[in-house]
């Protein structure tokens, strides 16, 4: 059938303009997948765990957390979850990882809402020692990724008298993303309470954690494609990115020992996905490997990243106008979505036609 197509292409080349057989050539075509990472602004439950400091969020703690409020909650962040990367896949995201998160019971709710059910999302959730009760978590379309191996890597901090200092762990999730193996880490890293200086080797010694990750998976697999990602509360030219994870902005100039972050791009231009103090923030981040640049690797690939923000996501008035929705600001109940815009990435790999 081929020799018989070409036959014919060069039977038509001698009578039709070049123009015209060029566009009859057999068309590539292009799948895309989306990841996506939301810091959800501590999405708890109603019921009081005796194990963790969750007292706040129970209906008769300081932020009078009901059960609507709750529901409400869960409704809005389906909502966002929904619509990203929709106009250019169609679909929702085919992998969202998750920070802030109480426990697994709220993952199994937010994924039974209706806007988030016809996706059949798996879940990936392991505890974390946090003191807060706050974990990270991956959500996947079942239909398109089958896990492989999963692990929580535990970050062990010390505060100046010697005392743990508990945190969230290091989610790493290795699977097959439609038949191509994949690994992605879901982070949340220490915060900068007491100061930004004074925090940063909390965050510096989780980015060597992080490290140590990528480097032990590219050592048992040099062809290994990695997405890191989660609200790292540095921006891409923090010590914790540029001195550690040895990150770069340009593609390029990424190998084994560097990784590209597209997010710095946007940071430059100005581009965040919080606010503080009114300067705004890209703390949420996805990075990339050397495999999965265009240039270095076959099948899936890095196409672009982008904010996800929305005007329902956007405060319309009033002290933090401008800023992202928020559940509570300044202490008083709003009923907004997050603290944190989405960010998301596109995966491409290119399908050829018969």
């Amino acid at each position: 059938m081929y020799h018989i197509y070409k036959n014919l292409l060069l039977l038509l080349s001698c009578l039709l303009p070049a123009s015209l057989i060029y566009a009859m050539q057999p068309a590539n075509h292009y799948q895309v997948r989306t990841v996506a990472f939301y810091n959800v602004e501590n999405l708890f439950d109603c019921t009081d765990d005796v194990a963790t400091r969750d007292d706040d969020r129970t209906p008769n703690g300081k932020d009078q957390w009901t059960e609507p409020r709750y529901q409400l909650k869960l409704e809005h962040i389906a909502q966002v979850l929904s619509q990203i990367g929709t106009s250019v896949t169609g679909s929702a995201p085919d992998f969202i990882g998750l920070c802030e998160i109480e426990n697994r019971a709220v993952l199994k709710d937010l994924i039974k809402n209706d806007k988030l059910l016809p996706f059949d999302y798996g879940i990936i959730h392991l505890d974390s020692p946090d003191e807060r009760g706050i974990d990270v978590a991956l959500l996947y379309k079942k239909s398109v990724f089958i896990p492989s191996d999963f692990k929580s890597h535990r970050l062990l901090l010390f505060n100046a008298e010697g005392y743990r200092d508990f945190t969230r762990d290091q989610l790493v999730v290795t699977g097959f993303l439609d038949g191509e193996k994949i690994s992605l880490i879901i982070n949340h890293w220490p915060s900068r309470s007491g100061g930004v200086t004074k925090s940063s080797i909390l965050r510096i010694t989780a980015a060597q954690l992080n490290k140590k990750i990528i480097d032990s998976l590219m050592q048992w697999d040099s062809t290994a494609k990695i997405i890191s990602m989660g609200d790292l509360n540095d921006n891409p030219k923090d010590p914790s990115l540029k001195r550690v994870l040895h990150t770069t902005l340009k593609p390029q100039s990424t190998d084994t020992f560097h990784l590209f972050n597209p997010m710095e791009h946007l940071f430059k231009k100005g581009v965040g996905s919080l606010a503080y103090r009114d300067q705004w923030h890209l703390f949420d981040q996805i990075l990339v490997n050397n495999n999965l640049i265009p240039s270095q690797t076959q099948g899936y690939r890095l196409w672009k990243v982008r904010v996800f923000a929305p005007k329902f996501l956007i405060t319309s008035k009033g002290r933090y106008k401008g800023y992202p929705f928020r559940t509570y600001a300044g202490g008083t109940y709003t009923g907004g979505y997050s603290d944190h815009f989405p960010v998301y990435a596109f995966l491409i790999r290119e399908i050829p036609s018969d």
